[in-house]
């Protein structure tokens, strides 16, 4: 079992923190290493034995930790508390600049739109019209915060907003924008050594304090119809998720969930690693990889994207 779990975290280092987080690839790579840190995490469930969850914990604990020797230290002398943190969180990072990736896509489709995130966390992604924009090569728009993106030239950049008249979020666990220990969470899921992020975080939030979206608890693969009906009749009902449906492990759930948009006769848009949609990455059987994520429209790959939203490399066009 620690070997499976040490093939985690070096992945995570390798793929995920190379090139981003010095910091978070050094852990890593520390407790792919550390005997004493494997066995804390087989006491846990499987699905908690997450990177995010166990760094952004230790974090949330013991502050930061700035080599593995120092990391796994503050670990062990503080299994309990840390032990805690992670049965009762989830790994919900929020990232506001995911709109920067999401709009091209929004702005292209018949208003008004009713936008319905599922795993909306705190709801920071529900707000795309009420943030700025800064696509490199472009003039800025909108108010600050504003999300740098580099966009490739095939990439329909928006010249404005789209019109969005109704939105809604659906999670398991909804973290509320008020509430200073869920936000304490969400910043702690930012990784500390990209203050930018933290920034445009804390402006966000600052953002969605004024107007919080509503968000519903819930699960999507049960509660999906009942909110999607509350959506108003004459506008563009717009079902959205980022990185999401990787948290539903069994591939049947995950095909249910997409034959329960299917009968809401909405927009899907999908922003998920390939492997969480096969048929949707097999369209481009033959294509190189060029991102982590994959964006969709209804099943149709139209965009690679950065994670955090700091890149787009658009497939085409315009939207199938």
């Amino acid at each position: 079992m620690t070997e499976a779990i040490a093939r985690r975290f070096r992945r995570f280092a390798e793929v995920e923190a190379s090139g981003r987080s010095p910091l978070y690839e050094a852990l890593c790579l520390g407790v792919a290493a550390d005997p004493k840190v494997l066995h804390f995490l087989t006491q846990l469930p499987e699905p908690k034995q997450q990177p995010n969850l166990l760094l952004a914990a230790v974090r949330f604990v013991c502050g930061v930790q700035t080599s593995p020797e120092d990391f796994s230290a503050a670990l062990l002398a503080h299994q309990r508390a840390v032990r805690a943190e992670m049965l009762r969180r989830r790994t919900q990072t929020n990232e506001p600049a995911r709109c920067a990736v999401l709009l091209p896509a929004l702005s292209q489709l018949p208003g008004p739109l009713a936008l319905l995130e599922v795993g909306t966390s705190a709801g920071l992604c529900l707000l795309p019209d009420r943030y700025g924009y800064a696509y490199a090569g472009h003039d800025p728009f909108g108010v600050a915060p504003h999300f740098p993106c580099t966009a490739n030239a095939a990439t329909p950049v928006p010249a404005q907003m789209p019109d969005i008249v109704w939105r809604a979020g659906l999670d398991l666990n909804p973290l509320d924008v008020r509430d200073d220990d869920d936000m304490a969470w969400l910043e702690t899921l930012v990784w500390p050594d990209q203050p930018d992020r933290a920034a445009r975080l804390h402006a966000a939030i600052a953002v969605a304090r004024q107007d919080p979206p509503r968000i519903v608890a819930g699960d999507l693969l049960t509660a999906l119809p009942a909110l999607a009906a509350e959506a108003p009749r004459d506008a563009t009902l717009v079902v959205f998720h980022t990185a999401v449906l990787s948290y539903v492990a069994d591939a049947a759930d995950r095909a249910g969930f997409v034959r329960t948009l299917r009968d809401l006769h909405a927009v899907w848009i999908s922003n998920e690693a390939p492997f969480v949609f096969p048929d949707i990455a097999a369209r481009l059987a033959g294509a190189v990889r060029r991102g982590p994520l994959l964006l969709a429209v209804n099943g149709e790959p139209i965009a690679w994207t950065d994670p955090h939203g700091a890149w787009i490399d658009w497939i085409g066009s315009g939207l199938p």
